[in-house]
């Protein structure tokens, strides 16, 4: 009987000798291959760009590097963003001529490299982890859910793994502070801050770990860092004096922080959310356990204490740094801004499993309570809203849960309750199943992708419509070559991203205008002012020479229409001269197709002729048709379905005007079910106007 036994055991044990046999490089790798092709998959499901204007500026970095080795934005060079990441996205411009394509080969790029945060995750953790535990770490890395960026054109995508190089390098160098692992270190914070200055938290981290790691003999034994740190900032601030410069102006576009008025109470608020916050996105557990460790660490080995050390400072630091920057600009929990983090937490978690899951009651008790209760602080009802979807992934799952079963005002309960409830799973479950509770936070990662992937879906799609609605993104490219130079005017009578789309799907489009208000946040966008004698389109008082301009139906112009999107109302014109417009409409509502009470069309230069406008209702709003009139003649616009409305043009000195009117207005704040923040009087959809000699 025994023998047979030993036969049976012998084929799962040759198995499991052979799994075992596999080298940590294999398995690291296997899981960088596996995590960047689920998450390419993933990222296919994001339709377009849609957290503007981030992605609009590396989209025109990354093409620009790869056009001309230069990094521009309209062709403007600028030095206030980070270069790394467009930098690295750029091949897939250099390779694909359509935009479409380089979208999806910059969002293959995104997933490989984000997935390689597994790499500096692993050998992190390797260091105060057995290699099963360490290879466990590398996998909750890149199951946290804010690896969903991988779908956007964002920083986030490297600076995750360089923030976890930089974190390993800190470790290494607070082991041994050699001559080459202070470069190490230093090399690996300049990478991550030419990635994104926001890494300028590293500075105070550094330099304050080695005091929580070994107290006074720090300033000596870390001496040579120290003297490294202090001769940088002095260069930095006698560059920038030469330069006529702030010391800050290093920050780039970031700078505006610091110009800002902060509080320590306001800070210290806010510091508050995003902790709370942190601890929600990890599930509580791997918060409880690095407060545990952290409260225990005089009885644990030297290589722990460090980890900790480095832990600590690397979260207190960047915590604070985005806090204070949410309490006067952001104005909401920036979890994107920080979510690199949560591998030093995993690992603390994996620590703490691996070491038998030590329960001393009192520090056991009160890294419970603080990580069970802070969540209970989080002002959700302010938190879930349309800034949740960029920035703060942890609410949307939660957000998710509402209308049914719970209310808006139940959700802070269900929040409360869960959070307790981990922290009694914390202090409870029995050391033997304490592995448990690394496979609960991977189940809670997995449960909340899959609401914020959808949310990230469905945004993305709203945004693509909302700019451009023909069956090809790139159809301005299809249309004059992917060679030739669009101008592209923004009115203020059609939504931005109708710019910002067509801007990143389309090679052509260069320089864009604006007739209306400022727009894209700074970045270039010369006003245009309107001759009313000439029509003509003057930027700084010359006219605007170009072959091809880009514009809404509210803005004609002297040339010949080559395309348009129809539903979106906007032309492309062969010009080949001055920019001159020959109509011009208002009364619209900004950055929309709505009407108010009236509407005004304008012809310069004409001699006579009509305009048909091209009508819509809205049945969530209207159940019976809209009337509009002008100049004796009428419509009725039904609820459903379009109507075309045509007026006569009679000249007065060379100018005609219709005025239309529209017999009735609602506002949707007060007609609607469910709730509503529109407060405008909305009329009816001019849609399209057309004008006939």
């Amino acid at each position: 009987m025994a023998t047979r036994a030993v036969a049976v055991r012998r084929p799962r044990d040759a198995a499991l000798a052979r799994v075992a046999a596999v080298p940590a490089w294999g398995w690291v790798a296997g899981l960088v291959v596996v995590s960047a092709g689920v998450r390419y998959v993933l990222a296919r499901r994001i339709a377009a760009p849609w957290i503007m204007v981030d992605e609009l500026i590396y989209s025109e970095l990354a093409k620009s590097f790869a056009a001309s080795g230069h990094f521009l934005i309209r062709d403007h060079a600028t030095a206030a963003y980070g270069v790394v990441y467009p930098a690295l996205i750029s091949p897939a411009w250099a390779v694909f001529d359509g935009i479409p394509h380089a979208y999806a080969a910059a969002k293959a790029i995104n997933s490989a490299l984000m997935s390689l945060a597994a790499v500096p995750a692993y050998l992190l953790a390797r260091r105060v982890l057995s290699r099963p535990f360490a290879v466990a770490a590398a996998v909750l890395t890149v199951a946290v859910p804010s690896m969903v960026y991988t779908g956007t054109l964002m920083t986030e995508n490297a600076f995750y793994p360089i923030f976890l190089l930089a974190a390993l390098a800190l470790v290494a160098w607070l082991e041994r502070p050699t001559a080459v692992n202070t470069a190490l270190l230093l090399g690996a914070c300049g990478l991550a801050f030419l990635t994104r200055a926001q890494a300028i938290a590293l500075l105070p981290a550094i330099v304050t770990a080695p005091l929580l790691a070994c107290g006074r003999s720090a300033l000596s034994r870390y001496r040579l860092l120290y003297g490294a740190v202090g001769t940088g900032v002095v260069a930095v601030v006698v560059v920038q004096a030469i330069r006529g410069a702030s010391p800050l102006g290093v920050l780039g576009a970031y700078e505006v922080a610091s110009s800002s008025t902060y509080t320590a109470a306001g800070v210290a608020h806010w510091f508050l959310y995003h902790v709370a916050e942190l601890d929600l996105s990890l599930g509580v557990l791997p918060f409880a356990a690095f407060f545990l460790l952290a409260a225990q660490a005089r009885r644990l080995p030297k290589n722990v204490q460090i980890f900790l050390a480095a832990g600590f400072a690397l979260a207190f630091w960047l915590v604070l740094e985005v806090a204070a920057f949410a309490s006067t600009q952001a104005l909401r929990i920036e979890e994107r801004n920080m979510f690199y983090l949560a591998p030093l937490f995993l690992i603390a978690l994996l620590v703490w499993v691996e070491r038998g899951a030590p329960r001393l009651p009192v520090p056991a008790l009160a890294a419970v309570a603080l990580a069970a209760g802070l969540p209970a602080a989080l002002p959700l009802r302010h938190l879930i809203s349309v800034n949740a979807v960029s920035d703060t992934l942890a609410i949307l799952p939660i957000w998710s849960l509402e209308p049914s079963p719970f209310s808006l005002g139940d959700l802070r309960t269900v929040v409360i309750v869960a959070a307790v409830v981990a922290g009694l799973v914390f202090l409870l479950v029995p050391r033997r199943l304490a592995l448990a509770l690394p496979l609960l936070v991977l189940a809670y990662f997995a449960a909340s992708q899959k609401p914020i992937e959808g949310m990230y879906r469905a945004t993305s799609i709203g945004v693509l419509f909302a700019g451009i609605t023909t069956s090809h993104a790139d159809w301005i490219d299809r249309t004059v070559g992917r060679d030739a130079k669009v101008a592209a005017i923004w009115t203020g009578n059609t939504d931005r991203h109708a710019i910002w789309e067509n801007e990143i799907f389309n090679r052509s489009v260069a320089t864009i205008y604006r007739t209306g208000p400022a727009f894209s946040g700074g970045l270039p966008e010369p006003p245009l002012s309107v001759s009313r004698s000439t029509g003509l389109l003057l930027d700084g008082g010359k006219p605007v020479r170009v072959r091809y301009a880009l514009t809404d139906g509210s803005l004609e112009l002297e040339g010949k229409v080559l395309a348009e999107d129809r539903r979106k109302g906007m032309l492309l014109y062969r010009v080949d001269g001055p920019l001159r417009q020959v109509s011009l409409v208002e009364g619209l509502y900004p950055q929309d197709t709505w009407s108010g009470k009236t509407v005004t069309y304008t012809r310069l230069q004409c001699r006579g002729g009509s305009v048909s406008v091209l009508l819509q209702s809205d049945p969530s709003l209207f159940d019976t048709p809209q009337v509009v009139t002008a100049e004796g003649r009428s419509v009725s616009v039904p609820p459903t379905g379009t109507r075309l409305l045509r007026a006569p043009l009679r000249p007065r000195g060379g100018v005609c005007t219709v005025r239309f009117e529209v017999a009735r207005t609602l506002v949707p704040a007060r007609v609607t079910k469910g709730y509503n923040p529109d407060t405008r009087a909305l009329g009816v959809h001019f849609t399209r106007f057309t004008y006939t000699p």
